[in-house]
């Protein structure tokens, strides 16, 4: 059995959750850095917290508002299309777990019979 193997089937499926939720978060939240990204963007790169921040500056511009829906939009998309996607890998489950304590059926043995 392959050293990956393990990875693949125990370790990923187990830190998935936190994985995705630790994604959602950062995206969210790197919206809110428009100072550490002015300082660590190098000349001539421009991100999009700076983009929306300067149009922010200059006068409400509708982009902004297109820019914010879209995000708003991405990461809802992103929580519920995750949100299904559990629902239906619990449901699975649940119907494996009932299947497995379901009794086998017994059928008498015609050897004992005779």
């Amino acid at each position: 059995m392959p050293a990956h193997t393990g990875l693949f089937l125990v370790t990923l499926p187990n830190i998935a959750p936190a994985l995705v939720s630790a994604w959602l978060l950062t995206f969210t939240l790197s919206f809110d850095d428009v100072v550490i990204s002015e300082f660590l963007s190098g000349p001539g790169v421009t991100t999009l917290p700076q983009v929306i921040f300067s149009y922010a500056r200059r006068g409400v511009n509708p982009s902004i508002y297109a820019a914010a829906t879209l995000l708003i939009a991405a990461v809802s998309l992103g929580i519920i299309s995750y949100s299904v996607f559990m629902l239906r890998r619990q449901k699975r489950l649940d119907r494996e777990i009932s299947a497995a304590m379901r009794p086998e059926p017994s059928f008498p043995d015609p050897v004992a019979a005779k």
